[in-house]
């Protein structure tokens, strides 16, 4: 992702989300990623825009404490449409920083 550099080049942060194991169905496969920097950019996909958001936040939060996070998304009758996986699948996404 030549995003990454140019992010870096400019002083920001970056923070990479991988799906890491998916179960049933679900719009992007195990190994799609998304990266983040600290001035708000993304690239890449880990849900075809389904949980992109959220992502997107954790990710920050990962920026600013230093600490990965494990997050999962999946459907349940009370979340099939707030977190936007009506696909019917379960996601688990890893969000680390990378090294500077």
């Amino acid at each position: 992702m030549p995003e990454i550099d140019a992010w870096r080049a400019g002083g920001s942060r970056v923070a990479l989300a991988t799906v890491i194991k998916v179960e049933g169905s679900a719009p992007r496969p195990v190994g799609a990623v998304m990266a983040v920097s600290s001035g708000g950019d993304l690239t890449g996909s880990v849900s075809g825009g389904c949980v992109e958001t959220a992502v997107f936040e954790e990710a920050q939060d990962v920026l600013k404490t230093g600490t990965p996070k494990l997050l999962r998304y999946g459907i349940t009758d009370e979340m099939a449409w707030d977190v936007g996986l009506a696909c019917g699948g379960t996601i688990e996404v890893f969000v680390e920083a990378l090294p500077e």
